[in-house]
């Protein structure tokens, strides 16, 4: 099974659907906010999306919580959970839903890592990255014996891939 995840595209609508383009084979497609866009703008149709701190339609919640086969998912910005300063208080509200993939933006810094055996992915920024020169989006690929974060600059090249076991 297969998530693209991608956050903080900032008004940039062509890079949502250029990217949801370039892997038709992932079966959710996520958006962890800040992407400007009103909720209904055609290319977030299908996309699974959450309301960032530069987003203002009231179509967008905070987080979404769905199922990715037997696997819980929790999607939020960050913002609400001061993760520009420590991922406690999004690793303390993942232990309470029990999600088992947590992903999140708003620091535009790419990342992931196993916490408590929960996996938390920052795909970064398609617009503005920090930490790293590469505008990026992230597919993770879930098998049962790990998770494999592969990421992707803007134009789908991919330049670094985390594998984490399960």
């Amino acid at each position: 099974m297969k998530l693209l995840v991608m956050s903080d595209t900032h008004g940039d609508a062509a890079v949502i659907e250029r990217v949801k383009n370039y892997h038709l084979d992932v079966q959710t497609v996520i958006h962890c906010g800040d992407s400007e866009l009103p909720y209904n703008h055609p290319y977030l149709q299908g996309v699974e999306r959450v309301a960032g701190n530069c987003d203002h339609d009231p179509g967008y919640v905070n987080e979404i919580q769905f199922t990715a086969g037997e696997l819980r998912v929790f999607v939020t910005h960050g913002h609400l959970y001061g993760v520009k300063s420590s991922p406690m208080n999004l690793v303390y509200r993942s232990k309470e839903i029990q999600a088992d993939i947590v992903c999140f933006g708003h620091s535009h810094v790419l990342g992931a890592e196993l916490i408590d055996g929960t996996l938390f992915v920052n795909p970064g920024s398609l617009l503005k990255p920090r930490g790293v020169a590469e505008k990026s989006f992230v597919v993770i690929d879930i098998s049962t014996q790990q998770f494999t974060v592969n990421c992707y600059n803007a134009n789908n090249e991919l330049f670094d891939k985390i594998v984490l076991g399960r």
